[in-house]
């Protein structure tokens, strides 16, 4: 069996999906169970150093957990413009690579959750390769990769789920599994039809769904409820 933790890549169908706050509800799930998550943001755009991103809020959700970001640009467009826009240049999904799997290699993790940007096929670096082609280079390096899909709940959600999933499927990528981002107290007939419908649509397990609005949540409720929104492990 190998020593290398597992990781989860944690993509949406699309931005502002609830990722950041489904990737703190992993994390406390995974941590329910005993495991030791790090959780990794490939690259967070959109905010100048110093300013809090979204591994600071996926610790404050979720505790006593290790986050690391990889790179941060200012300019809230995809990791591609926004380096652009800069004037810098991206590292390469193959660098991002070598640096996960450093992390899944040095013993201070069970699980590493690596969050991406926007959807499956942003792109990442000035070469074109997206979110797809960092899960390809890590299973290339010998990497136990699975990806967790964040959803919308209402209409739309079915289209952009069926193509994320063949996009995966495409590629040999496999999917763990689908999360609702934000699920809300009194969903509408169409939110309640694609609850039922996403697994046949997209041929992958529905892991679960987060609450509307959990992220505004006070951190210790976070914590006691989130095991109990997702299946994972």
């Amino acid at each position: 069996m190998s020593d290398l933790a597992p990781v989860i890549v944690v993509t949406g169908t699309g931005t502002e999906i609830g990722k950041t706050v489904a990737t703190a509800a992993l994390a406390v799930s995974l941590q329910h169970q005993g495991l030791r998550v790090t959780v990794v943001k490939a690259t967070q755009t959109g905010l100048q150093p110093g300013e809090p991103g979204d591994v600071d809020e996926v610790r404050r959700l979720a505790g006593d957990v290790a986050t690391v970001e990889l790179v941060r640009l200012p300019d809230p467009l995809a990791p591609d413009a926004a380096a652009r826009v800069a004037g810098v240049t991206l590292p390469t999904v193959a660098e991002h690579a070598d640096r996960v799997m450093a992390l899944a290699a040095g013993g201070d993790a069970d699980v590493v959750l690596l969050e991406g940007a926007g959807g499956l096929l942003v792109r990442m670096d000035g070469a074109g390769a997206t979110i797809a082609d960092l899960g390809l280079a890590l299973a290339a390096r010998g990497g136990r990769v699975g990806f967790v899909v964040v959803a919308a709940a209402g209409l739309g959600t079915l289209n952009h789920s069926a193509l994320t999933a063949e996009a995966l499927r495409h590629r040999g990528l496999h999917c763990l599994g689908f999360v609702v981002g934000a699920w809300p107290q009194d969903p509408d007939l169409a939110m309640r039809c694609n609850l039922e419908d996403l697994p046949s649509v997209t041929g992958a397990e529905l892991l679960g769904r987060v609450p509307a609005g959990a992220g505004s949540w006070d951190p210790q409720r976070f914590r006691a409820e989130a095991p109990t929104w997702l299946t994972v492990g």
